[in-house]
């Protein structure tokens, strides 16, 4: 049982047509969707509390407090993307939310790694700008994110066999 906000009528009105038209696409794949308004939110929370850290308190162009900042900005985000990913976007039941957790916060410690190998490159190696490192490693790992915890974490055919 879908929930469409599908308007009838008025097919002529460019703005239900338009409304229409999106609520079709989200209904296309619902979850990837919701992936991406979470995983923005999820980039959010990250970014907002990276630059906290390194504009307040720690140097982003010493190498050891630019990865500081970045395993701060990591704890936050994923505190922040279980919950939603569990709530919105894959929908768990799983009563076993320590072993649910567990793996979500594994799958991650993988993509914090690639994040901090990206941001050493490109900041430290490269010597460019921690905001454009931010930024590309933030895309890079969103895409890992949802692929680990779509493959490892809420696994729904794993689920369905216990």
């Amino acid at each position: 049982m879908e929930k469409k906000l599908i308007i009838k009528g008025h097919d002529k009105n460019p703005f239900v047509k338009f409304w229409n038209w999106g609520w079709g696409i989200y209904y296309k794949n619902p979850e990837i969707w919701n992936y991406l308004i979470v995983g923005l939110l999820t980039t959010v929370v990250s970014l907002v509390t990276y630059f906290i850290c390194t504009r307040t308190i720690l140097d982003p162009s010493k190498e050891l407090e630019l990865q500081i900042a970045n395993i701060v900005s990591w704890v936050f985000a994923v505190a922040f993307a279980y919950v939603t990913n569990r709530v919105f976007v894959f929908k768990s039941h799983d009563a076993n939310i320590v072993a649910e957790l567990s793996k979500f916060v594994g799958s991650r410690v993988a993509s914090l790694i690639m994040d901090m190998a990206i941001m050493f490159v490109i900041v430290t190696l490269l010597s460019l700008s921690d905001v454009v490192g931010k930024i590309v490693s933030q895309v890079v790992v969103t895409i890992a994110n949802y692929i680990l915890s779509k493959l490892l974490v809420f696994n729904k055919k794993e689920k369905s066999s216990n």
